[in-house]
C-alpha cells in the first residue's frame, strides 16, 4: 500500500536539516568489500552494544547545533540534556514528548564501551570493526571524536575499521557517537519532500512538513544491533556461494576474497547437520561436489524444510614470520530457482506462494529488532500455513532472514523503493542511489536460500515516461550483480501503461477491488480480478503473483450483512479473491500475498485510526476472523502436495 502522509515541525533555516545528507547522494558505487554477518569463530570475537544509549534530539532552529558546536568532540551529556534511549528501537514512541514522535532532523546517540585488553595489544594486530545492522536514515559515526563512517539508507548494514583509533589506549572507554537524520528528499530511497508552510496567518514561522508517499510510519533510530567484532589483520572479507543440483549430485560454486595480504592459503569444508564433512576444496574459487544432497526446501513442501549445510572457510597467511589464521562459517542451502511463462520452480518443482506481506512494526519499539516479537511472528506464520512473505517495503533485519533460511520461509527480498511517485525521483541522481542500494542489498543477502527473487520497487509511478529507462537500468544492474535469481517490482499501474513491466521476470500486481475501487461492492471482485489477470497475462506471458489485496477491519467490529471495516467484510473480500485465485492458479497465477500480516502504524490521517487495520492479526498479534479463513485455505493448498507426510498434512503440530 502506498499513500500520502506528512509530519510537522518547526525550524529556522530548515534546509540545514539536510546537512551531510546530500553529501552522500553522489556516490556511484557501494562501499567496497564484503558484509559478512559477524559471528564468533576460533579467530573472531564479537561484543554486542545493545541496551541504553545516551540520546539527544537537536531542537535548535536550524537543527544544526550539534555540528556547529561539535557535539561529537566530547561526551554528549556535556553538550546539554540527554535521555536514555534503548538500542535497537525507534526513538519516536519511547517518550511522552509529541515533538519527538514526529521529529524531523538530526538526533544524536552515544555509547561508551570498554574493550577487552586482548583486542588492544599492538603485537597481535587485531582488527576491530564497528558495525551497525541499520540506522534510519542517514548516519555519521565518530569514535573518540574521529569520524569513521557515513552511510545513506535506513535498512542495510554498514561498518568501519576502528583499530587505529582504539588501540594503544587500554582501560580508556571507547566513545561512539552517532548523528542520525531521518529527512527524506526526492532523491532518497524511499523518497519524500520537505514542504515549507509560508502562510503566516495559518502556520508559525518556519513551519514545515515531511511529505511521504507511502502508507507506514517513518520510524527512525538505530533499529538493529550494533556490534564490535574482531578479525586478524589478514582476514576473509567476503564469500559468494551459488548452487546447482540434480537428483543425486549437487555442485556448490564458491568465491572467497581475502584482504590484508596476497600470500595466503584457503581450505574449505562443507559439513552436513550431523557435522560430517561431505565435500572439501581449496583456493579462492572452485566447486564442491555433494553426493545425494539434502536440498533446501520451503516450509510445507518437504518433511525437512530449510536444510542447511555449514561451509567452513579457513585462511592461513604468514605475516612478519607469524602464522595467522582466520575462520568463518557460512550456512549454505542447496536449491535452484527457475521461472517459466506459467510457473515458479524451486528445485525443479512448481512452487505456489501462499503467504503474507509484513512490516517491521510493533508497539513502543517501532521498527526496532525485538526477539520475542520476531519468534512470535514466525510461530504465527507457521500456524497460518504461510510459506512465504515479501519484505514490504524495505530489507528486513538479518536476524529475521536467518530464521527464514532455517524454517524454509520463502522471501521476495524488496529494497526500500516505495513511494517513487514524483518525476524528479526518476532522474539520474535517484537512479544512481537506487543502484547503490541494490548493490548493498545483494551483497548482504546473496547467499540466502530463502531469497528467491529481488523486488526493486513497490507501486512506483511506472506509467511515467522516465520509468522505462529507470527500471530497465535498475533491473539490468540487479541481474548483472546476481544472475541466479529472477527480478520483479510490484505494480499498481494499468497493464497497458506500465513502462517497467517489460523488464521483470514475474508480474507482481496490487489491487484493492471493493476497497479503494468500488468501495463496499464485493460483487465486482470476480469480474474485475479476472479481467486484471487476463489482461496482464495476455500482454506479457509471464507468471503473476497477487502481491497485495485486502481490507481494513477494526477488531471486534461486526456487521451482517458485511459492511466495510467489519471483520465480516474482511473475510468476505478474501473469499471473493480466493475464488478467482483458485481458477487462475491452474493456469499462470503463482502466488497470493495478503496485505497485511498485522496491523501497523501510519501517519495520522482521516482514513487511518491509529494506523492501517488491514492486518489479519492485530498489532499485538491477536487473530482477527480473517486469520482463520486464511489458515484454512493455506493448509488446504499445502495438503494438495502429495510429498507431505501425514503428520504435516494433519498440521496437528500447530494446533
Amino acid at each position: 500500500m502506498a499513500a500520502g502522509a506528512s509530519a510537522g515541525g518547526m525550524a529556522g533555516g530548515c534546509r540545514l536539516l539536510l546537512l551531510g545528507l546530500l553529501a552522500g547522494l553522489g556516490r556511484a558505487a557501494a562501499p567496497p568489500g564484503g558484509m559478512l554477518y559477524p559471528r564468533d569463530t576460533p579467530s573472531r570475537e564479537r561484543k554486542e552494544l545493545g541496551g541504553l544509549w545516551s540520546f539527544r534530539a537537536d531542537f535548535s532552529p536550524g537543527r544544526d547545533a550539534g555540528f556547529a558546536q561539535r557535539w561529537y568532540r566530547r561526551p554528549l551529556r556535556q553538550t546539554g540534556p540527554v535521555i536514555d534511549m534503548p538500542v535497537p528501537s525507534s526513538f519516536n514512541d519511547i517518550t511522552q514528548d509529541p515533538s519527538l514522535e514526529n521529529y524531523v532532523g538530526w538526533v544524536w546517540y552515544e555509547k561508551e564501551v570498554l574493550l577487552p585488553l586482548r583486542w588492544l595489544q599492538d603485537n597481535l594486530n587485531t582488527r576491530v570493526v564497528l558495525r551497525f545492522g541499520s540506522a534510519h536514515y542517514y548516519s555519521i559515526v565518530w569514535v573518540n571524536g574521529v569520524q569513521v563512517v557515513e552511510h545513506e539508507g535506513g535498512h542495510l548494514p554498514f561498518e568501519a575499521d576502528i583499530s587505529s583509533i582504539v588501540q594503544g589506549s587500554p582501560g580508556i572507554p571507547c566513545r561512539i557517537t552517532v548523528a542520525l537524520n531521518n529527512t527524506l528528499t526526492p532523491h532518497t530511497l524511499p523518497p519524500g519532500s520537505i514542504q515549507y508552510m509560508n502562510d503566516k496567518t495559518r502556520y508559525p514561522k518556519n513551519y514545515f512538513v515531511q511529505n511521504i508517499r507511502f502508507d507506514f510510519f517513518n520510524y527512525a533510530g538505530i533499529h538493529r544491533p550494533v556490534v564490535l567484532y574482531t578479525t586478524p589483520p589478514v582476514y576473509i572479507d567476503d564469500i559468494t556461494v551459488t548452487t546447482t543440483s540434480s537428483e543425486s549430485v549437487a555442485m556448490v560454486q564458491y568465491q572467497v576474497s581475502v584482504v590484508g595480504s596476497t600470500l595466503y592459503s584457503l581450505s574449505l569444508s562443507l559439513r552436513d547437520q550431523e557435522g560430517k564433512v561431505v565435500a572439501t576444496g581449496d583456493g579462492p574459487a572452485g566447486e564442491l561436489k555433494v553426493l545425494n544432497p539434502n536440498l533446501w526446501w520451503p516450509y510445507l513442501m518437504h518433511e525437512n524444510p530449510g536444510y542447511r549445510y555449514s561451509l567452513e572457510v579457513k585462511m592461513q597467511a604468514q605475516v612478519n614470520g607469524a602464522l595467522l589464521e582466520d575462520v568463518y562459517t557460512l550456512p549454505v542451502g542447496i536449491r535452484t530457482v527457475h521461472v517459466t511463462s506459467t510457473q515458479f520452480l524451486i528445485n525443479g518443482r512448481p512452487f505456489y506462494f501462499h503467504g503474507v506481506n509484513k512490516h517491521e512494526d510493533a508497539d513502543i519499539r517501532g521498527k526496532g529488532l525485538d526477539w520475542p516479537l520476531v519468534v512470535k511472528d514466525f510461530n504465527l506464520l507457521r500456524w497460518l500455513g504461510a510459506n512465504s512473505f515479501r519484505t514490504s517495503h524495505y530489507p528486513y533485519a538479518e536476524e529475521i532472514m536467518d530464521l527464514c533460511d532455517a524454517y524454509g520461509i520463502v522471501v521476495i527480498d524488496e529494497c526500500p523503493g516505495v513511494g517513487i511517485k514524483m518525476p524528479e525521483s526518476f532522474g539520474n541522481k535517484s537512479l544512481q542511489h537506487h543502484l547503490v542500494v541494490m548493490e548493498e542489498l545483494i551483497r548482504r543477502d546473496k547467499n540466502r536460500p530463502s531469497v528467491v527473487m529481488w523486488s526493486v520497487a513497490n507501486e512506483p509511478a511506472s506509467e511515467l515516461p522516465p520509468a522505462a529507462y529507470y527500471f530497465k537500468t535498475v533491473i539490468a544492474h540487479t541481474k548483472a550483480l546476481d544472475p541466479s535469481r529472477p527480478v520483479t517490482f510490484v505494480t499498481d499501474a494499468n497493464y497497458a501503461l506500465d513502462r517497467g513491466a517489460p523488464y521483470v521476470d514475474v508480474i507482481c500486481v496490487n489491487s484493492y477491488f471493493s476497497w479503494y475501487h468500488d468501495p463496499g461492492h464485493l460483487e465486482v471482485i470476480p469480474l474485475q480480478l479476472t479481467t486484471q489477470f487476463e489482461n496482464w497475462y495476455k500482454t506479457y506471458q509471464k507468471p503473476i503473483i497477487q502481491s497485495e489485496y485486502g481490507a481494513d477491519s477494526v477488531p471486534g467490529l461486526h456487521s451482517d450483512p458485511p459492511l466495510m471495516f467489519s471483520e465480516e467484510y474482511q473475510k468476505a473480500m478474501l473469499r471473493e479473491y480466493h475464488s478467482i485465485f483458485d481458477k487462475k492458479r491452474k493456469e499462470y497465477v503463482i502466488g497470493e500475498l495478503i496485505w497485511n500480516f498485522a496491523d501497523f502504524m501510519t501517519n495520522q490521517g482521516t482514513t487511518r485510526v491509529l494506523g492501517n487495520k488491514k492486518g489479519i492479526f492485530t498489532r499485538q498479534r491477536q487473530p482477527k476472523s480473517a486469520a482463520f479463513v486464511l489458515r484454512e485455505r493455506y493448509w488446504k493448498i499445502a495438503n494438495e502436495s502429495s510429498c507431505l507426510p501425514p503428520i504435516i498434512k494433519s498440521h496437528s503440530l500447530f494446533l
